[in-house]
């Protein structure tokens, strides 16, 4: 039947399938403008899966990338003595460097530093013996300083992997093992809260989140749905919580992932992303990416066009709505962070051969009990070596000592 909706929703792979005609059948009952019975999206773990356009079949590619904010299990932040602590009272946390007070020098934190050069190696990363921060400058009101510190362009590690593994129908007896690229892994600041008070017509701001420590991971575009996105975080979550890095509880903001998604034809140049901020839900992760795909799909289809914008998925409404619009490319006047020649330039001294004993010759069993429910695998981090110490030097015009929070 050529009004039939044809439904192959094997596991997640190349190219998305959407067998139903324009105009076949009457919007639904459900949130967003795609009804659950007419979503015809099909993902192949091997590939292969053909969608049909408005005449015959016309195949779409879906393209996700990730850019991960975890925070980093330390006592204090980044660069000040302030302590980390979720729900402490409002402002209750802060520091003359966290509300950048005119005089305030930074002191880096080197179980941060320590924190990151673990996820990296065991992320197969190349740790940078020489890593810098920089500037990026923006206006936000929980912002004071009006830029935040990151690592723009050498970062502590680079080029890594991530292996997962991804049911097939469901079916824990059918698994596949993919791999997404990691592009990088950098230290910045966290920025404070923003509290609107739509009743007052008022933001409060707290700053007690204000500096602490994250590490962003960023994952090339090698996936292509919401279920390999989410099995790709699940995997982040479990190594980062074995290492100790970093405890990664998304109910409490402590992981945080920003997905951009884009489809194109096959053969042809990725389309035009989307960026869909702040989601702190696994599952909500694989339903924004799986509707932002649609609705592209969809908007494609009808002869509009896709903006380069900022997104939030509705929880609620099981859709994304626009925040802001990117296409006029914002000039963060990225530079190097010059207030702090002590620290503007980090050189990791590491033990290689030790480290590489205990990270990068790790190895993963799965296993599966007799009672085990579906998705509820555990994967086991086998680290056949005693830990080795991380010796971090401070090259520093002033060379105050580090704060060594563990």
């Amino acid at each position: 039947m050529a009004a039939a909706v044809a439904m192959a929703a094997r596991g997640c792979g190349g190219v998305w399938r959407r067998a139903r005609q324009r105009g076949a059948g009457q919007p639904g009952p459900g949130p967003g403008p795609f009804p659950r019975g007419q979503r015809a999206v099909a993902c192949n773990a091997r590939g292969g899966a053909v969608p049909a356009g408005k005449s015959g079949l016309v195949p779409w590619v879906p393209v996700v990338g990730l850019e991960i904010h975890a925070q980093i299990s330390s006592n204090s932040k980044l660069f000040s003595g302030s302590q980390v602590q979720f729900a402490a009272p409002p402002n209750s946390l802060v520091s003359f460097f966290d509300a950048s007070l005119p005089g305030t020098l930074p002191v880096l934190n080197r179980r941060c530093v320590e924190a990151a050069v673990m996820t990296g190696l065991a992320l197969n990363c190349s740790i940078n013996k020489k890593s810098l921060f920089d500037r990026k400058h923006y206006f936000y009101a929980d912002l004071p300083a009006g830029y935040q510190i990151t690592q723009q362009r050498v970062p502590i590690a680079v080029n890594g992997s991530l292996s997962y593994s991804l049911c097939i129908d469901n079916k824990m007896s059918q698994m596949v093992t993919k791999t997404v690229r990691i592009k990088q892994i950098q230290l910045e600041q966290d920025s404070g809260k923003s509290l609107h008070d739509d009743t007052r017509s008022q933001t409060l701001v707290d700053l007690n989140r204000a500096g602490v420590g994250l590490m962003e991971v960023v994952m090339e575009p090698d996936m292509c749905c919401g279920e390999e996105a989410a099995a790709a975080v699940r995997e982040l979550q479990l190594i980062l919580q074995t290492l100790g890095s970093s405890q990664a509880v998304m109910a409490e903001g402590q992981l945080r992932v920003d997905a951009n998604v884009s489809v194109h034809h096959p053969g042809e140049p990725y389309g035009v992303r989307t960026e869909v901020k702040n989601i702190n839900s696994i599952r909500f992760l694989a339903k924004a990416i799986d509707y932002e795909i649609q609705r592209q799909i969809e908007e494609l289809e009808n002869g509009g066009t896709i903006l380069n914008e900022t997104r939030a998925f509705d929880s609620k409404l099981g859709c994304t709505v626009p925040m802001r619009d990117k296409e006029g490319k914002q000039d963060y006047r990225s530079l190097l962070f010059c207030d702090s020649t002590l620290l503007s330039t980090v050189t990791l001294l590491l033990a290689q051969r030790e480290i590489s004993s205990r990270f990068l010759k790790f190895g993963w069993k799965r296993l599966q009990p007799a009672q085990i429910t579906p998705g509820s695998w555990l994967s086991i981090l086998v680290l056949p070596c005693q830990p080795t110490p991380i010796f971090i030097q401070v090259h520093a015009r002033a060379k105050p000592s580090p704060i060594d929070s563990v």
